[in-house]
């Protein structure tokens, strides 16, 4: 186990769950995970905290299962997600003339040039919460990604600025702070769920990461190794479950059940003949909901949150064909069954899953490979970003802490109830054929997923 690394936390609070991971790098540069805890969330909605206690509530349930699964961990910094239809992004400019020309740039005039950008207007209510550079340029020369190490005169970059409400962030930073803890930083959820989804060939071949969670759909957009959009559209799981609810007069629990059991996002695979019988409340007599039904409304929502994407890509001009590396889906939403022939039919571009193993240790438990994780693994991946390029003060000693057996993945799988172990199967089997998605043809995945459905049914 390498101890020479700090341990990092990330602290993903959603609309449906929260969860808080543990993690350090090993010697290969892989996230070991040291502790994980979950818990469900009740004060947040679209990605916003609303009810403080109920959130503080959760979170400190969350952590609580955390420390169970490693007593070990000592947990006082986070890095938080942060989302919601508050959050707003600009493009800006920022030059600096040098002092010391003679000189090789450094890393300080280029902090020293981002945070210049802290300055920059923005409407009253709001607060900046990340200043990314773009592409840099030193005097005549343009389009440079990293320019340390070059000499000139005049240095400049330009910058993408995401913006969120004040009164937003101050209900996150208290939530987590009468939790216990302190917010080591903010991050915008869809750039940590894209830093723990994409490898680096993504990046140059430009992708839209589509994160679909509880409340909120987090979108951002790489081109030709740049962040270039980041948007959050205010759609997501929850909005299904509501029109399931509401559309097939289910109770809201009976809805998720059926969303994520039965559920599919196109209605032309959905079996006509196939039912689901939903016991009656108090004497009623029980329903009959067709499949058929419930895949017409779950196919509805999601193709209205594909249009949102479709949108925010046309207006950055990455819509068409662009985008070589497609769209890759993650998040807890992105599990519905043909989701990728309905992303792929509505926007056109080739698409994929996108779970969050790109970067983690081999041996972790399964759980921790689903999407639904992905921002909390982007989180402790940002948290390193910062350690390794000295953004953020970090203790010099560290402690030694193993990666509890309790998180380690065991040769005997443990008996689970015959519906689960089947999911379960289902999204191994899933991950093995989407892994080595790169370069393949659409039709194999479509073909792939009916072999599953019938399986499955």
């Amino acid at each position: 186990m390498n101890n020479e690394q700090p341990i990092i936390v990330g602290l993903d609070i959603g609309t449906t769950k929260i969860a808080v991971i543990a993690g350090r790098k090993n010697e290969f540069g892989k996230l070991e995970i040291l502790g994980f805890g979950k818990s469900n969330s009740n004060g947040v909605k679209h990605g916003q905290v609303l009810n403080i206690d109920e959130t503080i509530k959760a979170i400190k349930t969350a952590l609580e299962n955390c420390f169970a699964s490693n007593p070990n961990l000592d947990i006082n910094e986070v890095y938080v997600g942060i989302a919601g239809h508050h959050i707003k992004s600009l493009q800006t400019r920022g030059d600096i003339v040098r002092q010391k020309t003679e000189e090789e740039i450094t890393q300080r005039e280029i902090d020293q040039l981002i945070d210049d950008q802290y300055k920059t207007y923005i409407p009253a209510g709001d607060q900046i919460i990340d200043v990314i550079p773009q592409e840099f340029t030193v005097d005549n020369f343009q389009n440079i990604p990293n320019p340390i190490g070059y000499g000139g005169v005049k240095i400049g970059a330009n910058f993408h600025i995401i913006t969120g409400d004040k009164n937003a962030i101050r209900n996150i930073n208290r939530s987590v702070e009468k939790s216990g803890l302190h917010t080591k930083d903010l991050v915008l959820q869809p750039l940590a769920s894209s830093s723990a989804v994409m490898g680096q060939e993504d990046l140059e071949a430009g992708v839209a990461i589509v994160d679909i969670g509880g409340g909120t759909t987090d979108l951002a957009v790489f081109y030709e190794g740049i962040l270039k959009h980041t948007a959050v559209i205010p759609f997501a799981g929850e909005n299904i479950t509501n029109d399931i609810k509401t559309g097939l007069g289910v109770l809201k629990t009976q809805a998720e059940q059926m969303k994520v059991q039965f559920g599919s996002a196109l209605a032309n695979e959905a079996k006509a003949n196939a039912y689901i019988t939903i016991p009656g409340l108090r004497g009623m007599p029980a329903k009959e909901i067709s499949v058929k039904n419930l895949a017409n409304i779950i196919q509805a929502r999601m193709s209205e949150i594909m249009d949102f994407v479709t949108y925010h890509l046309k207006q950055v001009g990455l819509d068409n064909k662009a985008l070589n590396g497609g769209i890759i889906l993650t998040g807890g939403g992105s599990q519905l069954k043909h989701l990728i022939q309905l992303t792929e039919y509505v926007t056109g571009l080739n698409a994929r899953i996108g779970f969050p193993n790109e970067h983690l240790a081999a041996g972790h438990i399964e759980e921790l490979s689903k999407p639904t994780y992905s921002t909390c693994i982007g989180l402790i991946l940002k948290g390193y970003d910062d350690y390794e390029h000295n953004r953020k003060q970090f203790e010099k000693e560290y402690k030694k802490v193993e990666v509890p057996d309790g998180l380690r993945r065991t040769a005997e799988v443990e008996a689970e109830p015959v519906v689960e172990e089947v999911v379960s199967q289902e999204k191994v089997k899933n991950r093995k054929g989407l892994n080595n998605f790169w370069g393949k043809f659409k039709d194999g995945i479509i073909d792939l997923f009916k072999e599953e459905e019938d399986k499955h049914l």
